[in-house]
């Protein structure tokens, strides 16, 4: 079968849709929703083969971090792709994957001194869980078996990743197949009391964890949260100092404490890392997303020199670590990860994006007082507007009713990529994006949320 070498949205989207299968989508939807095959990218924006454009402002699945088509990483990877492509990592070493790791282990929090990649996300909290269970088996405490994590939290759709997550669909539908976890409500903001402040709120809660550690610590291996925010869960965020009462409780219970970075790392939080802002080191920081500046799939999980240990014997008493991956350690990927934190080297990114933050607030102000806003929220480069139908944070839009879907559809018509979280609309865009951008996005997304708020 031929095609046109030029083709057109039509065109590409009849083909789509008689081969593919898309993720996290009900297909049946694109019976009315239009698919938007993209062409080429640029920066912040996105062009689909009719001439219109996208601009990305949520990163596309918050991977991006300096915009489509970077030169510079574009650059490196063309000149990886001329000497090595990938090679075996079992037994076998190559320069990209050193470097990267030597550079890991010195911008991460004090203490990370050893990188086991994979492939995603979802993958390097598989491997965290893993090895938090096969550390206390090797160091003889064999009733470790069960993990603690929070309640509306997202680990990844693997089922290990899955079970540590707390999506009530997800739950719902495949519950038989996954681990038996401990949840613990957690300390997101959205549910403080009036007049209580976030970190009153994020303190007070944290009783919750300290409950449950107080009665599952000798059956459980490792507690896993995300620093700061909860990404899937509707962009909820909470303070830092419940990661200080955590670490200071993991390590009085003897308990691992596994960070998922995947989504927040990478200066999305407004330091390069969350955990930054609570002066922790986890006992594993797992890390992927912006990690490749959104070019390749690649995965990290950092750990201690303590853990590494428990692993490190002769042959025959069998303790090495089971994990493996085909493309453990990619060089192009590995190589594609060195030029985004090149370009974290080459200006001061954060500080930039502290700026671009405050923009963001300035603009997203106007929305706080909105009749259908429950709330504006922000950490960092990550802001979220969450619909209600009174502007309070009592009361939500049921499902069903796809508020967020009519604010995707407007955002489309006038240049943005918006992909609400159900009733909240949030803003996660590439690092390059500018004030007058943000101001775009902002005001698509205000006349958006006019529209799907009206009835």
């Amino acid at each position: 079968m031929s095609h046109s070498r030029h083709p057109d949205n039509k065109a590409l989207t009849r083909r789509d849709l008689a081969v593919l299968w898309h993720p996290c989508t009900q297909m049946k939807d694109h019976e009315s929703l239009p698919m938007i095959p993209i062409a080429r990218g640029e920066g912040v924006w996105l062009y689909d083969f009719d001439g219109r454009r996208y601009l990305d402002a949520i990163s596309s699945w918050w991977v991006n971090l300096f915009g489509h088509c970077n030169p510079h990483i574009n650059q490196r990877l063309r000149e990886q792709l001329e000497t090595l492509e990938h090679v075996i990592l079992a037994g076998f070493t190559h320069e990209a994957v050193v470097e990267l790791s030597e550079k890991l282990v010195a911008l991460t929090p004090p203490g990370l001194k050893r990188c086991f990649y994979a492939d995603n996300g979802s993958s390097a909290i598989e491997v965290a869980l893993k090895m938090s269970f096969h550390y206390w088996h090797n160091r003889g405490q064999t009733g470790k078996t069960r993990f603690i994590s929070l309640s509306n939290s997202y680990h990844g759709e693997t089922l290990g990743a899955l079970s540590v997550g707390n999506v009530e669909l997800y739950k719902d539908t495949y519950g038989p197949l996954l681990l038996d976890v401990i949840t613990v409500p957690g300390p997101d903001c959205y549910h403080r009391e009036a007049g209580e402040s976030c970190r009153d709120y994020s303190a007070r809660m944290f009783a919750h964890m300290e409950t449950a550690l107080e009665k599952h610590a000798e059956e459980t291996c490792a507690v896993v949260v995300e620093p700061l925010v909860q990404c899937a869960g509707g962009m909820r965020m909470y303070d830092a100092v419940y990661l200080e009462m955590l670490r200071e409780a993991c390590d009085r219970h003897g308990v691992h404490l596994i960070a998922d970075e995947i989504a927040v790392g990478f200066g999305r939080s407004g330091t390069l890392f969350a955990c930054e802002q609570a002066g922790i080191t986890p006992d594993f920081m797992c890390l992927s997303k912006g990690l490749t500046g959104g070019y390749l799939p690649l995965s990290v999980c950092l750990t201690t020199d303590d853990i590494y240990a428990a692993f490190y014997d002769d042959y025959a008493r069998l303790t090495a670590f089971l994990h493996s991956h085909s493309y453990t350690g990619n060089a192009l990927a590995c190589r594609a990860a060195l030029a985004t934190l090149e370009l974290f080297e080459a200006s001061d990114v954060i500080g930039a994006n502290r700026t671009l933050a405050a923009h963001m607030a300035g603009a997203a102000a106007r929305l706080a007082d909105h009749p259908h806003v429950g709330e504006v929220r922000q950490t960092g480069m990550i802001l979220a507007m969450e619909m209600s139908p009174d502007g309070t944070r009592n009361t939500a839009y049921p499902w069903q009713e796809r508020r967020g879907l009519r604010v995707y559809r407007h955002a489309l018509e006038n240049e943005v990529l918006l992909r609400p979280l159900g009733n909240v609309i949030y803003l996660m865009p590439p690092y390059v994006i500018t004030p007058e951008e943000i101001d775009h996005c902002l005001a698509v997304a205000a006349r958006g949320i006019d529209l799907a708020t009206c009835d």
